[in-house]
């Protein structure tokens, strides 16, 4: 999802679909290149069903993608082919954000955040703030609407963080004594009674 909202978003910025957008292009244009390498490597070492499932998902979006692009630019013009191409954006950059979803509601159900990373929420909060900054300064609802959308979600997340931080589902690690206890049936203190009774009966002969 990440992937196809790059794509969108960097032809968004292109001159000839949004005027004075070229950042927006030259960002989302990176990301879309980053996004693909993640891609390719995922597929190259995924497990056979899992590698079929992105290889399908990806042709999925590279045809939503060229679907985009070729409708904006065979079919509309002007302020028309804008728009199409900033709703198209937007739906996909919502919907990249709220991917996370699945997983704020995993760490409110097991009071936990071992699932979700503190740096990848914490730059969710940064990506969609800035953004979202942007898009209001240089007026683009189409900018400043899906990174709102991704700044709530990243305040909400880091909100979590806080809250469940200590409780990262870790299991406590046995003690040698615990490990003996659970091994021979007694505690380390009841063997070291045992121990001293003998030495005293020793004693006392």
């Amino acid at each position: 999802m990440t992937l196809l909202n790059c794509l969108l978003s960097a032809w968004y910025g292109l001159p000839f679909v949004s005027p004075n957008n070229l950042l927006v292009s030259t960002i989302n244009g990176t990301g879309a290149a980053i996004e693909g390498i993640y891609v390719v490597i995922f597929i190259a070492f995924a497990p056979k069903k899992e590698k079929k499932k992105i290889s399908a998902l990806l042709l999925l979006v590279l045809t939503v993608f060229a679907a985009v692009a070729l409708v904006s630019m065979l079919a509309l013009h002007g302020n028309k082919r804008k728009l199409f191409c900033g709703v198209a954006a937007t739906i996909f950059s919502i919907i990249m954000y709220g991917s996370p979803l699945s997983i704020i509601r995993l760490v409110i159900k097991t009071k936990s955040v071992e699932f979700m990373p503190f740096f990848l929420s914490l730059f969710v909060f940064l990506c969609g703030a800035s953004w979202f900054a942007f898009g209001l300064l240089g007026k683009d609802p189409f900018v400043a609407i899906p990174n709102g959308f991704g700044f709530g979600l990243g305040t909400v997340q880091l909100i979590l963080y806080a809250i469940y931080c200590e409780k990262k589902g870790f299991t406590k690690k046995s003690t040698p004594n615990e490990s003996l206890e659970i091994g021979n049936g007694k505690s380390h203190q009841e063997e070291k009674q045992s121990s001293n009774k003998k030495k005293l009966k020793l004693e006392q002969v």
